[in-house]
């Protein structure tokens, strides 16, 4: 059972007893389980793949108050996955769209949107007012902020993520056993780990596992059955394969161990590297290692046009959309490739999908004796947003 849920002198209404009548038939569930979803509040840290369904299905179990933290507006690729999103939500902020799309399917659940992004200033004082705490994040930036603002104030965290085929489950409640930093003390460097968004997922994959989420904070919500603490369920659609591996707490953890380093909450941006030209402020182009997109089109206009313009994403997302001239040359090729394939003393400009791997192509080439090479900030989809719309977003 969550710590903080009051179970109050309730009585369900007739509409109540029908709406949950399955739930109580059930003697796991009944009545006073009933009414403990009804008195119980979960926070969801974004209301897009992994948010969506288990929003729904939190409100649709009677979780009474439910809140939604996310600083995003609907987007067109959001749709295959997000399903608490419609097209007719089209550049409107997530939270509004959730919050109308959870009353439709239950009035009486209240939801209270944040919409803005979840920082070191306000994460304590938002979950502060909730008894469970859902991570349906895709970054890790945040994924340390969520983790250290629960250790800290008690709360347990569940935890979700996505990857492709590939999808993770564990609950982290550092009362009762490890906590995610026990799992990944520090976060990884920028650019080692693919987002979504630069490895995609398959569409149907996060409504597995962010329902497994909504299963996993029930449970927590009633004090029935076996939570995943101390426990990451991983599980592979491609194969239909799920595993289970064994967590063990960390006595040297440096947030929920015996001597911890932190007592307090700090950005994890730059160390992870996320949000180059959304959610961070980029580093100025001129003399750097970045080039924008306005200034590759200048470069490509000019009469003396000499570099060489090297897409370093995969064949597949070359097929998608490309730049006109650019030459393919996927990263995990690069070094084997460059030397026979580009001239040391060209200037050379790389480009990936949102920038983070031409970086990583930047850095390869550099090694090898290439002199003048610079990165396209924001990829492809900076070219997209900011010179030719007719290249397709993804």
């Amino acid at each position: 059972m969550v710590r903080g849920v009051i179970l109050t002198f309730m009585e369900l209404t007739k509409d109540q007893i029908a709406r949950y009548s399955r739930h109580l038939i059930m003697p796991e569930v009944g009545p006073e389980g009933q009414k403990r979803l009804l008195s119980a509040s979960v926070l969801t840290i974004g209301a897009g793949g992994l948010g969506s369904p288990l929003a729904l299905y939190l409100a649709a179990a009677g979780v009474g108050r439910i809140g939604i933290v996310d600083h995003d507006v609907v987007d067109f690729s959001n749709l295959q996955r997000q399903i608490i999103h419609r097209e007719a939500d089209l550049n409107r902020p997530k939270v509004e769209s959730a919050k109308e799309r959870i009353n439709s399917i239950n009035s009486d659940v209240k939801v209270e949107t944040y919409q803005e992004r979840l920082t070191s200033e306000n994460a304590m004082e938002i979950f502060k007012n909730y008894d469970i705490i859902i991570d349906g994040t895709d970054n890790f930036a945040t994924r340390y902020l969520v983790n250290d603002a629960c250790v800290l104030l008690g709360k347990p965290n569940v935890y979700g993520s996505i990857f492709r085929f590939e999808g993770q489950v564990s609950v982290f409640d550092a009362h009762r056993g490890p906590c995610y930093r026990c799992l990944y003390p520090e976060p990884p460097p920028p650019g080692l780990v693919p987002s979504c968004a630069e490895g995609g997922v398959l569409g149907i994959l996060p409504g597995i596992v962010g329902t497994l989420q909504a299963a996993e904070a029930i449970k927590l919500i009633l004090g029935k059955g076996e939570p995943l603490i101390g426990r990451l369920l991983v599980l592979n659609v491609l194969d239909m394969e799920i595993r289970e591996l064994k967590l063990r707490k960390d006595p040297n953890c440096p947030i929920c161990g015996k001597n911890r380093t932190i007592t307090k909450l700090i950005d994890y941006e730059e160390f992870c590297g996320i949000g180059r030209g959304q959610e961070a402020p980029a580093p100025e182009p001129s003399g750097g290692v970045e080039i924008t997109a306005k200034e590759l089109k200048a470069l490509l206009e000019s009469p003396r046009n000499n570099f060489v313009l090297v897409d370093v994403r995969e064949p597949h997302e070359y097929e998608i959309c490309k730049i006109p001239g650019a030459t393919l040359i996927p990263l995990s090729q690069l070094a084997m490739r460059a030397e026979q394939e580009l001239h040391k003393n060209a200037q050379i400009v790389t480009h990936c999908h949102h920038g983070m791997r031409s970086l990583k192509g930047l850095e390869i080439l550099k090694k090898l004796g290439f002199k003048d090479v610079r990165s396209l900030q924001g990829g492809i989809d900076a070219w997209s947003a900011d010179v030719d719309p007719s290249v397709p977003r993804y």
